[in-house]
């Protein structure tokens, strides 16, 4: 159902604040072009979290149709408020959109249980297929693999997305759920190898980067081509660690704009642009990838 490279898309803003649309639309067709599988709109990295619900909800409605169905949109709808996410489903689900990534509530420390109970009822509250996404190193909650097991068995949700980092999770969950089951990494530096261990996709950080190498990589790792993987995912392995070096997405967004692919590098605060050194650090990367020029 979901499989290859996903891109955990920006959301791209002018220097007043407001979403830059222009931008939107040209990043979306570029990948397009690229051969990204997939677009995530409005997850972690699209600032979920500092945006209200109306503009939330318009973001992924101006992805949808900038895409023109030439690539699966997938819409953020986590909250750690079980209603909010349940009202976000809802609206969303009335775009053309082709399911929904949902994460663990953050801040609020939910049981095992607690999750259970919040994913059974955001799936149940529309028809759409729902990617779990599990990420302790934001959520502080973690989502164990028996939890996984569990919610697999709700007929909408479909997949997860695993941004542990913890290869083993990959295994643990593999024996645990359906062989349909769709398993995402959401870690950039062990992704290749997450699919070279029988993972079905990415849904990447760097994809906003270099998107036609990580749709090449996952590509070559669903043929089980897993030299030619390995190779591309060499190639840009560095990159993958200095998109990370300020929180996500300050460096993904000071690239694009390097790149000439944003009006401005702006984020909604408390994000603020990276540091001096930081900046250095990337369009040192971006030019060592042909992707600036020095």
């Amino acid at each position: 159902m979901f499989k290859g490279s996903y891109v955990a898309l920006v959301t791209p803003m002018l220097p007043n604040g407001d979403i830059d649309r222009d931008s939107l639309q040209e990043l979306v067709q570029w990948h397009v072009e690229s051969g990204t599988h997939g677009i995530v709109a409005v997850g972690t990295t699209g600032e979920s979290a500092t945006l209200p619900m109306d503009e939330h909800i318009d973001v992924v409605a101006q992805v949808v149709e900038y895409a023109q169905g030439q690539v699966k949109v997938i819409a953020g709808s986590g909250a750690n408020a079980t209603d909010e996410a349940i009202f976000l489903s809802q609206e969303m689900a009335k775009l053309n959109i082709d399911g929904f990534l949902s994460v663990v509530p953050y801040y609020n420390k939910p049981q095992q249980r607690g999750m259970i109970a919040h994913f059974e009822a955001v799936a149940s509250a529309t028809d759409l297929p729902v990617l779990l996404y599990n990420v302790p190193s934001r959520t502080v909650a973690d989502m164990l693999t028996d939890t996984v097991a569990q919610l697999a068995k709700h007929p909408n949700i479909v997949g997860l997305k695993d941004a542990t980092g913890d290869l083993s999770r990959l295994t643990e969950t593999k024996s645990a759920v359906d062989s349909d089951f769709v398993c995402l990494s959401g870690d950039d530096s062990t992704g290749c190898r997450f699919m070279c261990e029988g993972g079905d996709g990415v849904i990447s950080v760097s994809a906003n980067i270099v998107p036609e190498q990580m749709s090449q990589m996952c590509e070559h790792a669903l043929k089980h081509e897993f030299d030619d993987a390995k190779r591309i995912d060499a190639s840009i392995y560095e990159l993958h660690q200095e998109l990370f070096i300020e929180p996500n997405p300050v460096m993904p967004k000071w690239a694009l704009f390097k790149m000439g692919k944003m009006q401005d590098a702006g984020l909604r605060l408390p994000m603020v642009k990276p540091e001096l050194n930081s900046q250095k650090i990337i369009e040192q990367r971006l030019v060592k990838l042909g992707l600036i020029e020095a």
